[in-house]
This record gives structure tokens, sequence and C-alpha cells, in this order.
């Protein structure tokens, strides 16, 4: 079952039982689905609904961290809510051994050697991880590997 569809069934879901929280949340997500429909004139592939709900995670950590600094518990909360409901379309993360398996794979496929082939790396690396690995982290591994 495709993922839009996975969770348009849960929205569905949330109706019946009432699920405020959850039901928000989702149309959220369906809501940033469509729009990227919308501006690209494309049906979306699951690994573009999980770029989404990626940004969508990641907006809301920054926001988190924002609402923590200007003491709104309660704001803060409510997001941290919203990224639990989010992760939960997210395939397993993958482990820290298998992320080095992954960069270590794609430097030697481009031969990569020194911070300049950074690019090249990320580009190989980031379709195998998307979605199952924080991006700033593989980032950063990577550029530790060349560097050093």
């Amino acid at each position: 079952m495709p993922l839009k569809a996975m969770i348009v069934d849960d929205m569905k879901a949330a109706m019946r039982a009432r699920e405020t929280a959850r039901l928000s949340t989702i149309r959220l997500l369906l809501a940033a689905i469509k729009q990227r429909e919308v501006d690209e004139r494309i049906e979306l592939t699951d690994a573009d609904v999980l770029a989404v709900i990626d940004k969508m995670i990641k907006q809301r950590r920054d926001s988190v961290t924002q609402f923590e600094a200007g003491n709104r518990v309660d704001l803060a909360a409510a997001e941290r809510a919203e990224i639990a409901v989010l992760e939960g379309y997210l395939p397993a993360r993958l482990s820290d051994a298998e992320v080095d398996a992954v960069i270590d794979e794609a430097i030697a496929a481009a031969g990569a050697a020194g911070i300049s082939a950074m690019g090249k790396v990320m580009a190989a690396v980031k379709p195998k991880v998307a979605g199952r690995a924080d991006m700033s982290a593989v980032s950063a591994r990577i550029k530790a590997k060349l560097a050093g």
C-alpha cells in the first residue's frame, strides 16, 4: 500500500476515534503533500512523501528549540506530540554501523579522497538513507571520514 494511501486511511481512523491532535497533524501532513504535488505538478512517490515528512519533523524540532528558549513548555509539548505522529510514518531508523557502512561504500564507489568529494559522496548516500537517518548527522560523518 502506498504511503500516501496509508496516511489517508489513518486520517479516517483518527476521525472515527475522535483523536483531534492526531487528526490535526495528519491533515497538516496531507496538506503539505498536496501542496508539493500542486507546485510540482506530479504525483509524489513514497520517497517524496518521506522527504515531506522529514522536512516537517525538522521544522517541528526547530520549533521545539525556539519554544523552550522562550519558556513556552506547552507549545513545545504540542510540537513533540506532532513529531511523534509524523515519526510513525518513517521507516525503521538505521543504526550508526549501518550508516557508516553506507558511507564507506559510497566513498569507495566514488573514489573519494578529501573534503572536495563531499558532494559526490553525499549524492550517493542520500537516496539510501533518506528517511532512515538524520541527514545533518550523516553529513557530519561524511565530512569527518573525508577529512581524516
